[in-house]
């Protein structure tokens, strides 16, 4: 009987570790992704720029680049500043922002890319995605995996404490994701890539089972292990289904909706996968993420990010036209407006003050 296996686009390194950024030059060097050192590092113009002074010297044959925004002009201008260069690889160092226009610009030019991310506030930092600002609004662009990622735990504790707590509401909505998926397995009979279900569900529930917080260095590595094993389940099954379900359509529609106040990613993740659950009937499950979010600092209800309770059924509402296609819970139940006041209110007692 022939043995079959699959190939898995993953990253050749994943370091993880107090003082991570310092081995940079060794790491690459040792893996053979940049013999010459010869690398394009992309920096934002604020956490990048302040590491640069400290990351240099590891890293002499390196150009840098500074990126302006997150938008598609900035990553295409980005690859044609770097274009013909005749780099080893591509460097993205800051936030998520950077790393998505490096991401972009690595893949244009035909080049690896190394993410080394500044915060945890989302599961792009290992993703086959790329999320840019266009003219239309936002659009997200399907690019390779990054080569290598490298997280120092120093630098991540260094972070604004909102941007990592928005990478456990991204984390934790796996948990919520997965349910869609097998939802739309049992109705619609679309298939589940096993593997990128395990992953993501594992992930997903690390985060949600951990007693530790941000501030401490055993959470942070589960928390930056789940957003990798996220981003590597959406290369598994070729999409964004594991990572994304009711909870990121919700987010989706807050975004589109109200582009000026929309809240960090993660925070609308996991506010979304909260409700999602006891929408589908996970009353318990529902309370308990509410819970875990809560002692992290994240919101459970609308009101802890500027928004009504209003404006929040008019996102729930809007949310299935986000993303065409996808089957959700959302999409399972087909809930008016008053069928998504009433089970609001519900859910609201459920979950407590």
């Amino acid at each position: 009987m022939p043995v079959l296996t699959r190939l898995i686009p993953s990253p050749v390194v994943v370091d993880i570790r107090a003082g991570a950024l310092d081995d940079l030059g060794c790491v690459l060097a040792d893996e053979r992704i940049s013999h010459s050192g010869k690398l394009a590092v992309a920096v934002s113009g604020g956490s990048g720029a302040r590491l640069r002074e400290r990351v240099a010297p590891s890293l002499p044959g390196a150009d840098w680049f500074e990126v302006g925004g997150g938008t598609l002009d900035d990553a295409i201008k980005l690859a044609g500043a770097m274009k013909g260069g005749h780099y080893d690889a591509v460097v993205g160092l800051g936030g998520g922002k950077i790393i998505d226009c490096a991401k972009f610009a690595a893949a244009r030019i035909g080049l690896p890319l190394v993410a080394v991310p500044t915060n945890l506030a989302h599961d792009g930092l290992c993703s086959p995605v790329a999320t840019l600002d266009n003219d239309a609004g936002r659009g997200s662009y399907g690019v390779p995996n990054p080569i290598a990622v490298v997280i120092d735990l120093d630098v991540i504790r260094a972070a604004p404490a909102r941007f990592v707590r928005a990478g456990i509401g991204d984390a934790v909505s796996n948990v919520s994701a997965i349910a869609d998926w097998e939802l739309a397995n049992r109705v619609k009979g679309e298939r589940i890539d096993g593997l990128a279900a395990a992953m993501a569900r594992q992930a997903g529930e690390a985060v949600l089972r951990h007693p530790g917080g941000i501030g401490d260095n055993e959470f942070l590595q589960v928390l930056a292990e789940a957003l990798v094993l996220s981003g590597i389940a959406m290369s598994v099954s070729g999409d964004s289904r594991p990572s994304s379900g009711a909870c990121h359509e919700i987010n989706h529609a807050f975004d589109l909706l109200f582009p000026e106040r929309a809240a960090a990613h993660g925070e609308q993740c996991g506010l979304g996968a909260a409700f999602a659950m006891y929408l589908r009937g996970a009353h318990e499950e529902s309370a308990h993420m509410a819970g875990v979010l809560r002692r992290h600092g994240l919101p459970v209800l609308p009101e802890e990010i500027g928004f009504t309770p209003e404006e929040f059924f008019r996102a729930v509402e809007f949310a299935p036209q986000t993303r065409p296609g996808r089957y959700t819970i959302l999409e399972h139940l087909a809930l008016n407006p008053d069928q998504i006041k009433d089970l609001y209110a519900d859910y609201v007692k459920a979950i407590g003050s």
